[in-house]
């Protein structure tokens, strides 16, 4: 049996799982993303899960053919790291992880992607359909895409194709961004900016809600909570959802999918909340065909499940071309 490993490097989460050549999943392994001091510690994690996933799975980390891995970005392709990643403090400005992992497991089939680029991997892997144009769109503490056209993965010359959540949707910056930039989709409508944004708006229009808008721990959690029960938690719902219906129809007339899947936790804990708004507000913001909007299958294992998809097939991910 040839054994693939896996890797989902996330903001919040780190997974790494052990698959046969079938993709079935037969060992795991998760923890929280260290929050430094360095890079490195993000390294070193990764490497004691994939350790872990293996001795769990009965193997040898070197009895492993190949490693694909989902990851924050941005990504440094040529050297196989994480180059000051938005979503994690300052001091983590590096992280190495194709060279420690092929040390690890002694093989140069380590493929490293964009976490949301190895979305749609697993999205076309596991597809009855296998759609050569479609979107995978995560809504979690960051907001990214992975897109493929005619059958190609877009990845771009360094890998950072489809940082779809840093696009400027509002001109006037009212937000900044975790990357330091104005009016970016991700300072608005990401799990970790939605809470910013209720208290921006709130600071607006300081109507009476039951939102704990003071405490510090506040979240995106708190918002979504309160819908149905609370007007001002309504309120940044739905300026939430036109926002994300927004960056959602500036995809589609840029690479016209057949397929919108979408994961991450935001969308993933309130679908209701999040997918259903865009199919109603995408009619009125699209002139071209609509495609269809779903929620992935593959819930949280999206990421993990393409990695393992791409490192099965040598890096694309694509059943037709094992």
């Amino acid at each position: 049996m040839a054994y693939y490993v896996g890797v989902d490097l996330g903001a919040t989460n780190v997974r790494a799982v052990v698959a046969n050549e079938s993709a079935t999943v037969l060992a795991s392994a998760r923890d929280r993303t260290p929050r430094g001091p360095t890079g490195i510690a993000v390294t070193e994690a990764v490497l004691s899960l994939i350790k872990k996933a293996c001795a769990e799975a009965g193997i040898d980390p070197s009895e492993a053919v190949a490693c694909g891995i989902g990851s924050i970005g941005p990504l440094d392709l040529a050297e196989g790291a994480v180059e000051n990643p938005a979503n994690l403090p300052d001091t983590i400005d590096r992280i190495p992880l194709t060279g420690p992992i092929s040390k690890l497991l002694e093989t140069d089939r380590v493929y490293l992607h964009n976490d949301t680029n190895a979305g749609v991997i697993g999205e076309r892997f596991h597809s009855e359909r296998n759609p050569d144009d479609m979107v995978y769109l995560t809504i979690s503490s960051g907001v990214g895409a992975g897109v493929c056209v005619d059958g190609n993965v877009l990845a771009g010359w360094d890998g950072n194709a489809g940082e779809v959540g840093h696009m400027t949707l509002d001109p006037n910056g009212v937000m900044t961004c975790g990357c330091g930039l104005e009016g970016h989709w991700e300072a608005y409508c990401s799990g970790n900016n939605i809470p910013r944004y209720a208290e921006r708006l709130h600071q607006d229009d300081p109507i009476e809600t039951a939102l704990p808008i003071e405490d510090p721990d506040f979240s995106a959690v708190d918002v979504f909570a309160h819908a149905g029960d609370d007007d001002f938690a309504d309120h940044v719902i739905d300026q939430v959802a036109h926002w994300n219906a927004m960056g959602v129809a500036n995809i589609i007339h840029a690479y016209a999918p057949l397929v919108v899947s979408i994961g991450g936790a935001v969308a993933l804990n309130n679908p209701a909340l999040v997918v259903e708004p865009l199919r109603e507000k995408l009619e009125e913001m699209v002139f071209i065909n609509i495609p269809q909007i779903q929620l992935t299958s593959l819930g949280d294992e999206v990421v993990v499940e393409g990695a393992v998809a791409s490192a099965i097939t040598a890096g694309t991910g694509d059943r037709e071309r094992l």
